[in-house]
């Protein structure tokens, strides 16, 4: 498996691990079988057991094809809707544990899905899919023609989770919050605010801890006592909200 760096907005480095070829794969197979499933049930049930297909054949063909692409259209369109509604993920996606992201840090939108969906037409409907699998091979990010374009790429959730790679804190019963405005941050704040404190104070990176701090000053209007350092201050930020959110 290979890494994949996430760079956010805020210019923080977030590490994923990007889904296998294989996952890939097989979560298109699911996916496949699923619309195979529905193509069996749709000319089983309403072609020939509800005799449609006779009403249809009495029809222009122009009239023939426009009935046929509405019963059709829950496939045409099957993978962009999943992922849309799902955030990155469709039913093999999720079977498998992999999601479509956006590589700047941001959360993909409907615009990243439908270019992913349109240009399967030149990754998958061409040549049988070789498009998608030499541009996965070949590509540093694992990305196939449409994640390039879209600024998409597809990462496992399957990581090995610790609480040092969430957004918990651990905190005693007795503890005492500091900073009531630590709840104006999001989950997501908070996911990049530790990534960020962590990687400083690992590399002992004081200028970095002090952008952080004004960061979170200027977002949340706390501001940090005159006594303690910046890492103290980020720390408490931390603790703060994880006892506000856990006891609300």
């Amino acid at each position: 498996m290979s890494e994949l760096t996430i760079n956010t907005t805020q210019n923080v480095n977030i590490n994923f691990t990007a889904a296998t070829v294989g996952d890939r794969i097989l979560a298109f197979l699911i996916d496949l079988a699923i619309k195979v499933a529905y193509f069996i049930v749709v000319y089983g049930v309403f072609f020939y057991w509800l005799g449609i297909d006779r009403v249809i054949g009495q029809m222009d063909y122009w009239s023939q094809r426009a009935v046929i692409s509405v019963f059709f259209l829950p496939v045409m369109l099957y993978s962009i809707t999943l992922e849309s509604l799902f955030e990155g993920q469709s039913f093999g996606k999720k079977l498998l544990r992999i999601k479509v992201v956006k590589i700047d840090g941001y959360q993909a939108s409907f615009g990243d899905y439908l270019i992913r969906w349109f240009f399967r037409i030149i990754d998958i409907s061409m040549l049988n899919g070789m498009v998608a699998l030499i541009a996965i091979i070949s590509s540093k990010k694992s990305q196939r023609l449409g994640d390039m374009t879209a600024g998409t790429a597809v990462i496992t959730l399957r990581n090995k989770v610790t609480i040092n790679s969430t957004i918990l804190e651990d905190i005693g019963q007795e503890y005492v919050p500091v900073y009531p405005l630590v709840i104006k941050l999001s989950d997501n704040d908070m996911r990049i605010i530790k990534d960020t404190f962590q990687f400083a104070r690992a590399k002992n990176d004081l200028e970095t801890m002090e952008k952080l701090r004004i960061k979170i000053e200027a977002v949340t209007g706390i501001k940090k006592q005159l006594s303690g350092t910046n890492a103290d201050f980020i720390s408490t930020i931390l603790k703060d909200y994880n006892y506000y959110t856990q006891n609300m």
